[in-house]
């Protein structure tokens, strides 16, 4: 009997589980959150190279690249290997500046961010998709909130275009939150 009970108790955990997962996937608000903390939990106490930006930048191209919108979800919530380093990526549209994917900042998602102005003043989505237009990638510096927190400090971040298979071109982007400065001065920052 002991084991009839154990072995239903393991199921109704799992299915517990399972139905938590699904609620924040339609949950936007406690996605975003889920985000955020699993975000905040993969920083490191060093600093990040913008080599590993770089690269994080180019698996997730190649991941939209072959999956396209599909792979959204990859993007986002506890596990994702989006989210790392205390840093995350989103997906903006390359052609009209369009958020098509925040993992934290869902409220934007589907919201043109072409002229949103950081502190500062600067049009820094603007800014990225000249760059992108440009040279096919770079890094562009401005002032947005540490994930989770509304803390606004200076973040880099390297951005690329690539082509979904729908033929929408998009901008990815990923930024540095913590850095060395020596680093960063090698960069060609807009």
């Amino acid at each position: 009997m002991s084991r009839k009970f154990m072995t239903i108790g393991m199921i109704s955990i799992l299915l517990l589980t399972s139905a938590c997962a699904a609620m924040a996937q339609d949950d936007p608000a406690a996605l975003a959150a889920e985000s955020a903390e699993y975000c905040n939990s993969t920083a490191k106490d060093g600093m990040t190279s913008p080599t590993v930006i770089q690269d994080k930048v180019a698996v997730a191209c190649a991941v939209l690249e072959k999956e396209g919108s599909d792979a959204f979800v990859k993007f986002q919530g506890a596990e994702s290997e989006f989210l790392y380093e205390g840093t995350y990526m989103w997906i903006h549209s390359l052609d009209d500046g369009t958020m098509l994917m925040h993992p934290m900042k869902y409220k934007l998602n589907g919201k043109n961010v072409i002229s949103l102005k950081d502190k500062k003043g600067k049009r820094f989505f603007s800014t990225m998709n000249k760059t992108v237009k440009a040279n096919g990638d770079g890094w562009v510096e401005y002032f947005w909130p540490k994930p989770g927190t509304n803390e606004i400090v200076r973040k880099i971040s390297y951005v690329k275009g690539c082509t979904m298979p729908d033929g929408r071109n998009v901008v990815v982007g990923s930024g540095l939150y913590r850095y060395d400065e020596s680093t960063v001065e090698s960069l060609n920052i807009q």
